[in-house]
């Protein structure tokens, strides 16, 4: 479980939808644009992924918050239109319906992506709080994410939640057992840590009873 970006390629095509006669039809002139800013985000995201592995932090961050905006101001049905859209939810089948909610998008592939790639970012500048928030933000799309997880369990320790760090970890083990050796080996560090903190803490308040007892033997002196 490397904290690198992973440098999965997105699929430029996907298995097109079935046609929903609800839907509304978008223009050439949509379709067109969907497109291009789909194309732009596949670009901001590849330059994301080299200046992470030059570590050029500021840079990938930048880049990857840019593949976002055009992410989210896709126009579905303009992607539906071009077979990257997700299944028609018109289907009654029970199977089919099963079938739909795990179907994926190539979008919902890029914003996991992105996500779990901005945690490992945050992680490195040590900021904690934003690499929770983006690992999370990975899982909401895939919950078998095993490495936006273990980045999540490590943003969730260094904020000083040991006992739902540890919860995530034994997770990871049980999606992706082939990394039980790192996943163990973090398990013992934040134990040791936690154990540090918790002697500190311990110090700190003999130290502070200390000081509370010595007034009060002196008033009964």
């Amino acid at each position: 479980m490397s904290d690198a970006a992973p440098s999965d390629a997105i699929p430029s095509t996907s298995i097109a939808a079935p046609p929903d006669a609800n839907a509304p039809v978008p223009t050439p002139e949509a379709k067109s644009a969907a497109f291009s800013k789909l194309e732009t985000a596949r670009s901001k995201k590849d330059a994301a992924d080299t200046a992470f592995k030059s570590g050029d932090l500021k840079s990938a961050l930048r880049s990857y918050h840019e593949a976002l905006m055009y992410l989210h101001g896709l126009d579905k049905d303009a992607l539906k239109s071009l077979g990257m859209g997700g299944p028609s939810p018109a289907s009654t089948s029970t199977v089919d319906q099963a079938a739909s909610a795990k179907e994926k998008t190539e979008v919902d592939n890029m914003l996991e992506k992105i996500y779990a790639n901005m945690s490992a970012c945050h992680l490195k500048q040590e900021n904690w709080k934003r690499a929770l928030d983006t690992a999370e933000k990975a899982v909401a799309k895939n919950p078998a994410n095993s490495k936006a997880l273990f980045r999540k369990a490590k943003a969730l320790g260094e904020l000083g939640y040991f006992e739902k760090a540890e919860v995530v970890l034994i997770e990871v083990k049980k999606i992706a057992p082939n990394e039980a050796a790192m996943v163990d080996a973090e398990l013992a560090r934040q134990r040791a840590v936690d154990r540090e903190r918790q002697k500190a803490q311990d110090k700190k308040l003999r130290g502070w009873l200390s000081r509370e007892k010595k007034p009060a033997a002196s008033a009964s002196a």
